[in-house]
């Protein structure tokens, strides 16, 4: 008989644990999270010194989350900077079709959404504290599609939230930003249309005094992340679409420290004549699908 050097019954020992009231759920997801784990540390031979080094840094991740009024989501962005929400967006959003609209690509929701950002009227502006520095103002619209008929989904909710031209969000800037600036929802018209005001995006990088950068160290990496606008659009008879929107000329969208980029969520933000409001247009049309629809499995 061929001799372990580690006990091989071990880890089903572990798994075997789990109790009788267990889901079925949480008996596939934890038993493959366990058999995982453990394959992990026998593969690199975790040594004592580094198990401890990742306890503390779990430790420090919830620590900040803590001590900063629960704002600054360090797990979250641990999952962004692993690429674990890519993939796990990918998985819970991809839809193939075989002929008509395309749906709208997915992308990762990120740390930064509020559900309290408000209403504006189609036409309005999300600036609500005046156009910043070097801030370069557009004019967004679109129209969003049912992708089985083509035909427009009226009273579809358009949600966008984005950063200042300074790369930092409402809360993350209180000395120059009110709550929800550059935030709000959108309702769409008969035709399935939207329209309003935002600003250019800009690039900005992760923080980095934390544990997450700490770990982009270790691995050689940058922080940045490409300039972007996130967007969220839903209506209740259609499976919603939470995604980004990235400035073609942008040079970080080639390598987004968050993996977050898609081909079709590339843009191209054109010069806009004609409206004192704006200098700059973008279109972006959203394709949703029907709720229960699968496309090609």
């Amino acid at each position: 008989m061929a001799s372990h050097r580690f006990d091989p019954n071990f880890t089903q020992n572990v798994i075997d644990g789990m109790g009788p009231n267990t889901t079925p759920r949480n008996r596939q997801v934890l038993g493959a999270l366990i058999r995982h784990i453990h394959d992990f540390a026998r593969e690199v031979e975790l040594t004592m010194d580094e198990w401890m080094a990742g306890v503390k840094y779990i430790n420090e991740v919830g620590r900040v989350y803590s001590e900063s009024g629960q704002t600054r989501n360090e797990a979250h962005r641990l999952s962004d900077i692993l690429g674990l929400e890519t993939l796990v967006d990918e998985i819970a959003h991809k839809i193939v079709v075989e002929e008509g609209l395309e749906p709208t690509s997915s992308s990762i929701l990120g740390p930064f959404w509020s559900p309290n950002a408000p209403f504006r009227e189609n036409g309005g502006s999300i600036i609500q504290d005046g156009v910043p520095p070097k801030g370069r103002v557009t004019k967004m619209h679109g129209v969003i599609r049912d992708i089985t008929t083509g035909k427009p989904i009226p009273n579809a909710v358009f949600d966008i939230w984005q950063a200042s031209a300074n790369g930092k969000y409402d809360f993350q800037d209180p000395q120059n930003q009110t709550p929800n600036n550059l935030r709000g929802k959108f309702k769409a018209n008969e035709k399935g249309e939207y329209w309003f005001y935002c600003l250019h995006p800009t690039a900005y990088s992760l923080p980095t005094d934390g544990p997450s950068y700490a770990l982009l160290q270790l691995m050689d990496r940058h922080p940045m992340r490409p300039a972007h606008i996130h967007i969220m659009v839903t209506h209740p008879e259609y499976q919603g679409c939470t995604t980004q929107l990235y400035p073609s000329d942008d040079p970080w969208i080639t390598n987004d420290t968050v993996f977050a980029v898609k081909d079709d969520l590339v843009v191209t933000f054109k010069p806009l004549e004609g409206d004192e409001k704006a200098v700059l247009e973008l279109e972006y049309n959203v394709n949703l699908a029907p709720k229960g629809f699968k496309g090609k499995v």
